[in-house]
């Protein structure tokens, strides 16, 4: 049986004159774009332009809704009240999913982001909060999250469909939790470094943690981020990598 893997990158981070990673590069090599929702990145212009890009490159699209830190870029952890967060998540994927039905596409899924995506991995109330706000808005709505954490019963149970996702530019602690951008080592920029643990994630299903351990790691789709600024060497290495091993790029 041929083996196949999505790629998926955070998109459209750009707002105002600010510039934020490298959408034209990233499009042609990936197979589905998270796209930020205006409170972490993004504003209308820039996400309605990725939402067309995304269309025109048959990219799958997805929300990347986040908590309300533009200038924190949504990874400082916040406190807010249950129904206030349902309120901001249903908010952001409105906004997208209007958008892109809009231009003639359609919303696939959502991928919360930075500091709530982390949170959600490790806080059972915070999971449920969120998962039940995006499945409030479709239950269509696929919902992706770390691989090997609670997310997947908790979107499971409540009727969703569960993407588990594992990084390409991120190394793992032992636990398989992301290791903090607080740390040192936590972002791989190394072509060769990365391209292997993605070959080594979609065809062996495990990953090299920062102490050296193997972690087994079953995933449905593997992210870079838009915003590493080796992205388009780090990209053209995994679509090599790929290739070779006769592992085909296609969306979950």
């Amino acid at each position: 049986m041929s083996l196949s893997i999505d790629i998926n990158c955070d998109l459209g981070e750009s707002y105002g004159r600010y510039r934020i990673g490298n959408d034209a590069i990233v499009f042609p090599l990936i197979t589905s774009a998270n796209i930020a929702c205006g409170f972490h990145g993004g504003d209308p212009l820039h996400i309605q332009d990725t939402i067309k890009a995304a269309i025109k490159h048959q990219v799958q699209i997805g929300a990347h809704p986040g908590y309300p830190d533009l200038m924190g870029f949504g990874r400082r952890a916040m406190q807010i009240p249950a129904e206030e967060l349902k309120a901001i998540i249903r908010y952001q994927i409105a906004a997208v999913k209007g958008l892109t039905e809009s231009l003639g596409g359609q919303l696939h899924f959502v991928k919360p982001h930075g500091a709530l995506y982390n949170k959600m991995a490790r806080d059972h109330s915070e999971a449920e909060t969120v998962i039940e706000a995006i499945l409030s808005m479709d239950k269509e709505l696929a919902i992706m999250g770390l691989a090997g954490s609670h997310l997947r019963e908790i979107v499971e149970r409540k009727g969703g469909r569960f993407i588990a996702e594992a990084f390409a530019d991120r190394r793992y602690e032992a636990d398989g939790k992301l290791r903090s951008r607080n740390k040192q080592y936590s972002v791989l920029e190394n072509p060769e470094v990365v391209a292997q643990q993605v070959l080594s994630i979609a065809r062996d299903q495990q990953v090299e943690a920062y102490d050296g351990s193997t972690l087994s790691l079953q995933a449905d789709s593997i992210c870079i981020h838009g915003d590493n600024p080796k992205v388009e060497s780090l990209l053209a290495s995994i679509t090599s990598i790929l290739a070779k091993a006769g592992i085909s790029k296609k969306p979950f």
